[in-house]
């Protein structure tokens, strides 16, 4: 994998505006949006009594360690009111780190590459536009190959929105 890639995704209030916000919080705090996805709104996972979301992947250019990037965007998001009560439950706005190039981590805090990528349609579709034959560094399938794998049956669709 050759990138640094976020995924990012709200499903509470205006959801495009926290989409808009969290992209320009993360470039004031020194982080260079290279390539967004189109934006895609997908069925919740988890919970079905919520929101549908909002997601887009970004790829981003930064000399932050996986570690301060992951401090960034934490930060972005309580910046704008995420409220963690529930696992996978409704959120102003929620930012993954889904790669950090080649890196392999898995720390108590930090697991890249993200160890959901295979599992989800919201996230493969935006990475398959962005860069279908990177390589996933540990299971080794460019992202075409870990999307036609995905069993994940939730729906995901196109949107005219941008960022």
């Amino acid at each position: 994998m050759n990138g640094i890639y976020l995924l990012m995704g709200s499903n509470l209030g205006n959801r495009l505006i926290y989409l808009k916000k969290a992209a320009s919080l993360i470039i004031k705090k020194g982080i260079k949006i290279i390539d967004e996805s189109n934006i895609h709104e997908t069925e919740p996972w988890g919970p079905k009594n919520q929101d549908w979301f909002l997601n887009i992947a970004l790829e981003v250019a930064t000399s932050k360690n996986p570690e301060k990037l992951l401090a960034t965007v934490l930060d972005v998001e309580e910046k704008l009111g995420r409220i963690r009560k529930e696992k996978w439950g409704e959120r102003s706005i929620d930012i993954d780190i889904l790669y950090y190039n080649d890196k392999i981590k898995n720390t108590e805090s930090l697991v890249i590459p993200h160890p959901a990528i295979q599992k989800r349609r919201f996230t493969l579709i935006p990475m398959v536009e962005m860069c279908p034959f990177e390589i996933h560094p540990t299971l080794n399938k460019t992202q075409i190959e870990l999307l036609a794998e995905c069993n994940d049956p939730l729906d995901c669709k196109l949107t005219d929105h941008k960022l």
